[in-house]
C-alpha cells in the first residue's frame, strides 16, 4: 500500500473531521434511532430504518478517514519552491485559452477540493504544473481538451 502525501492543514483537517462524526454526528444520529424504536413497530418504522441506514454511512465514513489517516504521510515542513511548483505550495497559472488567472494548491488526493482551489499533484493539471518553473507554458491534456497553461507564480501556502 503506497503512502498518501498531504499537508499539516489537510491532516488536521481529516482529524477535525473525525472528531465531529464522533462526537456530534454519531451521538445524534444514536438519539434518533433511540426516539424511532420509541415508536413501535420497527419493521414498519420508516424513521428507525432512515437512522440506522445513516448510522451505517457516519460509521463507514469514519472508517474511510481512519484508512486515509493510517497511510497518510504529512509533509511538513512544505518544500521550498524556490520558483518550481512543488507538493503543496500555490501555483499561479494564466490559461490561455479562457484568458483568465487561475491559482491552484498543490496536494494529496485526500485533501483536494477543486471548488477551493486545491488541486490534486496526480490529476491532469497537477501532473503537468510539478516541477515546472515561472515562465513555463505547459499543455495540459485534461477531460475538456488541450489546455495551455503559462506559470505566472509560485509561492508557499503559509497556515490557514
Amino acid at each position: 500500500m503506497s503512502r498518501l502525501l498531504i499537508t499539516r492543514q489537510g491532516h488536521q483537517s481529516l482529524l477535525d473531521q473525525i472528531v465531529h462524526l464522533r462526537r456530534v454526528e454519531l451521538p445524534a444520529n444514536v438519539r434518533a434511532i433511540e426516539e424511532a424504536r420509541a415508536h413501535g413497530d420497527l419493521s414498519e418504522n420508516a424513521e428507525y430504518h432512515a437512522a440506522k441506514e445513516r448510522n451505517a454511512i457516519i460509521m463507514s465514513k469514519i472508517s474511510e478517514l481512519d484508512n486515509l489517516l493510517a497511510t497518510a504521510e504529512v509533509v511538513d515542513p512544505l518544500p521550498e519552491p524556490n520558483g518550481r511548483v512543488v507538493f503543496g505550495c500555490r501555483a499561479t497559472v494564466y490559461d490561455v485559452d479562457g484568458d483568465e488567472e487561475l491559482s491552484y494548491q498543490i496536494v494529496g488526493s485526500a485533501e483536494s477540493d477543486a471548488n477551493c482551489g486545491r488541486i490534486s499533484m496526480t490529476s491532469p493539471i497537477g501532473q503537468a504544473l510539478l516541477g515546472k518553473e515561472e515562465g513555463d507554458e505547459v499543455k495540459v491534456i485534461t477531460p475538456g481538451g488541450v489546455r495551455i497553461l503559462e506559470v505566472i507564480s509560485v509561492e508557499i501556502v503559509g497556515a490557514e
